[in-house]
C-alpha cells in the first residue's frame, strides 16, 4: 500500500468531466480518477471546510459507522480493472476489521471527512500512475481548478504530461474511463 493525498481536483470547461488527482506522498507520481460532479462536490466542500446545514450522503456515512461503534481506519484504493477503479473503506469495529467495497470518489469524500489516510495498492499506480517531469510543478495544497484553454500557446515539453496522459484514456468508451458504480 502506498500513501497517497488529495491534490487537486480537476474541471474540464469542455466537456465538464471531474477527476480528482491523487499524490503519492513520497514521490511526484499522481493518480487521476475520474469522478462524477456530487461526488467532486462532496470532496471539495469536505477539503474547503465546508459544513452543510443537513447531512450529505457522506457525512450520513461517517455518523452511521460511528453510532455503531466503528471506526474508519483507512481508505484503500484497491484495484483497477478496465480503467475501472475499485475502493474499500476498512473499519475497526469493536476488535475487528471490516472492509467495505466502495467506489473511489465515495471513500476519498469520506477520507477527507473523517481525516484518515488514503492508500493505494502499488499495482494501482504501476498501472495507472503518472509521473510529472521535475520543471512541471504541481501543488502541495488541495486545489479546486477549472481547467480552460491557455493564452499562449504551450511548448510540447509542457504538454508532455498531459499528452502521455490523455493517451491512456478510451475515448470511444467513456463508461470504462471512470469508476465502478
Amino acid at each position: 500500500m502506498i500513501r497517497v493525498v488529495v491534490d487537486s481536483i480537476r474541471v474540464s470547461l469542455l466537456t465538464q468531466h471531474r477527476v480528482v488527482v491523487l499524490r503519492e506522498t513520497d514521490s511526484r507520481r499522481y493518480l487521476p480518477i475520474w469522478i462524477g460532479p456530487f461526488e467532486a462536490d462532496a470532496i471539495a466542500m469536505a477539503i474547503q471546510g465546508h459544513e452543510p446545514p443537513r447531512p450529505l450522503t457522506h457525512d450520513l456515512l461517517k455518523s452511521t459507522v460511528q453510532e455503531m461503534g466503528g471506526q474508519i481506519s483507512h481508505i484503500l484504493v484497491n484495484d483497477i480493472q478496465e480503467s475501472t477503479y475499485y475502493a474499500r473503506i476498512v473499519v475497526d469495529q469493536q476488535g475487528r476489521t471490516v472492509e467495505i467495497d466502495a467506489r473511489p470518489s465515495d471513500a476519498i469524500a469520506l477520507a477527507v471527512r473523517t481525516d484518515v489516510s488514503i492508500f493505494v495498492a502499488a499495482h494501482v499506480l504501476d498501472q495507472a500512475g503518472v509521473f510529472f517531469d521535475d520543471d512541471e510543478q504541481m501543488t502541495q495544497e488541495p486545489q479546486i481548478t477549472q481547467e480552460s484553454e491557455p493564452e499562449n500557446e504551450p511548448s510540447d515539453d509542457s504538454m508532455s504530461i498531459f499528452r502521455n496522459f490523455i493517451n491512456t484514456l478510451d475515448l470511444d468508451d467513456p463508461a470504462k474511463g471512470g469508476e465502478a458504480s
